[in-house]
């Protein structure tokens, strides 16, 4: 058996950036949803449901497009550097949403019930949605193409 092939691990990842096609299908997705999510907020916990439900869409929708980002500009380096933004940049991305919730949680337009279920059900429905639309295949990564 012979050792792996350091410059797999230490050059750029070849192709095409598929996560950032993925993210961008979410983000557009997650803009249709976002008046939805918005209106029924505000029907169960008043004007205050309503912006927090927007306010936490528009944190998703950043932590998407933050992630994507993060691989993509990795991948341009190295494969190891891929695997550290990924774990690494978990981890930043929920520091980062824990502080802004923390940073809002007094204000009086947050409605914290409505601003958490608004996190949990958009990321969750999101990721969910997009398996319908993405291609597990080598031959097309990333989003399935149109069928003609």
């Amino acid at each position: 058996m012979s050792a792996p092939d350091a410059t797999v691990m230490s050059g750029p990842v070849a192709g095409e950036a598929v996560e950032v096609r993925i993210s961008v299908d979410m983000v557009k997705r997650g803009l249709w949803v976002a008046p939805v999510l918005v209106i029924l907020a505000g029907m169960i916990w008043d004007i205050e449901g309503s912006l927090s439900a927007a306010f936490a869409t528009g944190l998703v929708l950043v932590n998407f497009l933050l992630a994507a980002g993060l691989i993509a500009g990795a991948s341009r380096i190295s494969l190891g550097l891929v695997m550290a933004a990924t774990l690494f940049g978990y981890l930043i991305r929920l520091g980062l949403i824990m502080l802004a919730v923390l940073l809002v949680r007094d204000a009086s337009w947050i409605s914290l019930p409505a601003l958490g279920a608004t996190i949990i059900v958009t990321h969750l429905g999101l990721l969910v949605w997009e398996l319908k639309y993405v291609a597990i295949s080598l031959a097309h990564a990333g989003v399935r193409p149109a069928r003609p």
